[in-house]
């Protein structure tokens, strides 16, 4: 839906299912992109879960090892694969999602909060390990979003900015659209100095 609606304005894109957490279907997703588009530039690792809210000793195992393959694992093999075409173009960029809970702690969210705070630690060390192959890395930490999966979690997304909107001091949840003005400020030359950062947009959340 989101690649129709770029098309529909008259720009190139793609969609490709993908299993995160499975090597050779990330591999496969990469070499897709740049087949399509000659070169791969930017690379944006997003996808994560969320897992029911519950003490470590009442979560399931297997919720457990779902976060941890698609919110962690899941950069990690985008990472592996997509970095060898991130050497052959000079400025490129790579911007892992983590979240405000990578810096301040949940009840309930253990499996949540651990991956995303091992997502920085995973740019951090990628950002020395290929700053002289001229690529920056950096992760994104978003408060809470109004997006289905949030209005999922509360039963809708009213009920998600009635609960959880005033726990941020802005006084309401994010817009998607300034998660990804975000991310295009990170792909960008305007932040060209940035690398190994976290850049934290969570309407004040953790400043609590």
């Amino acid at each position: 839906m989101v690649a129709a609606g770029i098309r529909a304005e008259g720009r190139q894109a793609t969609a490709i299912a993908c299993d995160v957490s499975e090597s050779e279907a990330v591999r496969h997703a990469v070499e897709h992109c740049v087949t399509s588009f000659g070169s791969l530039t930017t690379v944006v690792g997003g996808a994560a879960v969320l897992t029911p809210l519950m003490p470590i000793d009442a979560l399931p195992e297997d919720e457990w090892h779902l976060a941890l393959n698609v919110n962690l694992t899941g950069c990690f093999l985008l990472c592996k694969h997509a970095v060898p075409h991130l050497k052959t173009v000079r400025g490129s960029s790579i911007i892992l999602i983590a979240s405000q809970m990578a810096r301040v702690a949940s009840e309930g969210q253990a499996a949540y909060c651990a991956t995303k705070g091992a997502l920085t630690q995973l740019a951090k060390t990628m950002a020395l390990d290929y700053a002289a192959d001229g690529i920056r890395v950096n992760t994104l930490s978003p408060g809470g979003v109004a997006t289905g999966r949030i209005a999922k979690r509360f039963g809708s997304l009213a009920q998600a900015q009635r609960i959880w909107g005033p726990k941020h001091p802005i006084g309401r949840l994010g817009e998607p659209k300034e998660v990804a003005r975000s991310a295009v400020f990170l792909a960008s030359e305007d932040s060209s100095f940035m690398t190994g950062s976290d850049l934290l947009i969570d309407g004040g959340y953790s400043a609590w």
